[in-house]
């Protein structure tokens, strides 16, 4: 009895301190999250360089020893704004590309939610853009790797559109990196508050990226 009323206890400790593990981690993320967002949008605004840890810290009322306890100095919080605007286009594609789809729909779904994720993470993008320079060599070698995933997955696609007679192009690795280079230079010139918006740039870049690939658009019903 007092060894199962003992095993209980132990039970009971371990659950309160996995919870707050779970606490302390979601803080965490939290936290760095915030420092992330903030200085996106300050390297965003006045540019990296023009940027300094002082001012992130100003920003978020915090002290710079606390920035360092998250990141070890400014280019690895470039890195990681920069890694955001790779891995979410990416992700998009990988979702579209997981699907049981025929190649055209395929294509189809991948333009419209890796163009969703471009315009979502558009400040992130327009900083790697700018700021590619800036990176510590390590840092551009890991996000050349992301980008060179990115247009070999892309490039797959169109072979397997291109043998089952869906598609129509000259060479599919130069028509993947003119379909990214579309796609992520919507964040260049998009404005949330301006003349289109995004499902208008969505249904802008299916057209242009099917007509890219030969492939027949499919006329709409009337309504």
């Amino acid at each position: 009895m007092a060894a199962r009323v003992s095993a209980s206890k132990a039970n009971k400790k371990t659950e309160v301190q996995s919870h707050k593990h779970e606490l302390r981690t979601e803080v965490q993320e939290f936290k760095r999250r915030r420092i992330l967002e903030q200085s996106r949008e300050l390297f965003f605004a006045q540019g990296y360089e023009a940027t300094t840890l002082d001012t992130i810290a100003a920003e978020l009322k915090v002290t710079k020893p606390f920035l360092y306890s998250y990141f070890r100095n400014k280019s690895e919080i470039l890195n990681a704004i920069c890694e955001i605007g790779i891995r979410s286009p990416l992700a998009a594609l990988d979702e579209a590309l997981a699907t049981k789809l025929p190649p055209g729909d395929k294509l189809r779904l991948a333009i419209e939610r890796v163009t969703q994720a471009v315009l979502q993470n558009q400040q992130c993008i327009v900083v790697y853009r700018r700021e590619e320079m800036n990176l510590e060599p390590a840092e551009w070698q890991v996000l050349a790797d992301l980008k060179l995933e990115f247009d070999r997955k892309l490039s797959s696609l169109l072979v397997e559109g291109a043998k089952r007679g869906e598609f129509a192009f000259d060479d599919p690795d130069f028509t993947a990196l003119s379909i990214g280079g579309l796609l992520t230079w919507a964040a260049l010139w998009w404005r949330p508050m301006g003349r289109w918006s995004q499902t208008d740039v969505v249904m802008h870049m299916i057209r242009n990226v099917e007509r890219m690939v030969g492939r027949k658009v499919r006329p709409t019903a009337s309504t």
